[in-house]
């Protein structure tokens, strides 16, 4: 077998393409869940501390030269190290929301699998049942 046919093969086989499909529509999904998180979540949860910016809370690991707005990006901008523990946390929640996500989602297909009831005894044969009359009969 050559390499271009063992490749289609492996290519074309329902896992392969299950998987790809799953990281593609995971990939949508985590931009859903991005956005949720950035433009729905944090704005409301910066309100509720007082209109507190999540995505600007950094911790400076030097000196900011003066003259230097104090936001994030205009210190990453001036080449100062920086401790970006505001953007962890957004990551964070964003996680979060994602793994509940899937826990139930998991959660809910394994439902949707429960198992089958065992199926009923296939009927016994009619010459098992003249085999077993004989047998008893040969008893008696």
């Amino acid at each position: 077998m050559n390499f271009v046919t063992e490749f289609k093969e492996f290519a074309v086989k329902g896992n392969a393409m299950d998987l790809a499909v799953g990281v593609i529509i995971g990939a949508a999904f985590g931009k859903i869940v991005d956005s949720i998180v950035k433009d729905l979540i944090m704005p409301v949860v910066g309100a509720v501390f007082g209109g507190f910016d999540f995505s600007n809370l950094f911790i400076a690991l030097s000196t900011v030269p003066e003259g230097v707005e104090n936001t994030l990006a205009a210190v990453r901008e001036a080449g100062v190290p920086v401790l970006a523990y505001g953007n962890f946390l957004t990551i964070l929640i964003n996680f979060l929301i994602l793994a509940f996500i899937v826990f139930i989602l998991v959660k809910q297909l394994n439902r949707m699998k429960k198992e089958a009831p065992p199926a009923a005894p296939a009927a016994t044969p009619e010459d098992v049942m003249l085999l077993r009359e004989i047998r008893d009969s040969l008893k008696q």
